[in-house]
């Protein structure tokens, strides 16, 4: 068998067909895990919120945002990835510039969720800073 033969005969096991038949069920699959992702955040801090409310400590209300703050960037990362395993086989110039407009959009979500994360993270220790210095029994 010579080297063009041998060629031919790997690319008849896995032809271009299949190949994007398994890449969208992987699309498919990324997509549905960064969706999971996002509701389950969303339910949990939908449960922090009203034991905040209950509770009626308004510091809380920075608690629930990081949460879902941090499940938002880690869904929007896994969709990220989705968009980028959609135009890995033979893209068009059209779907790169659509993953282009689309990775900056997601990449500029993502830097400033990221942004509003670590100021909350640093006002919430600043509060336990000035608590513990005012009561050394607390938490």
């Amino acid at each position: 068998m010579t080297a063009v033969q041998v060629s031919l005969f790997a690319f008849e096991l896995l032809p271009e067909s299949t190949l994007r038949s398994g890449v969208d069920l992987m699309v498919r699959l990324v997509e549905a895990a960064g969706a999971l992702v996002i509701v389950i955040g969303a339910l949990i801090a939908i449960v922090k919120f009203f034991a905040a409310l209950l509770r009626r400590d308004p510091v809380e209300f920075s608690s629930v945002r990081l949460t879902l703050g941090r499940f938002l960037a880690l869904g929007l990362e896994f969709q990220l990835a989705s968009d980028v395993l959609r135009t890995a086989i033979s893209p068009s110039f059209e779907e790169i510039g659509k993953l282009a407009a689309i990775a900056a959009i997601r990449t500029a979500l993502n830097y400033f969720l990221a942004k509003e994360i670590a100021a909350e993270q640093r006002a919430i220790e600043q509060r336990t800073a000035a608590r513990t210095d005012h009561d050394p029994t607390a938490p």
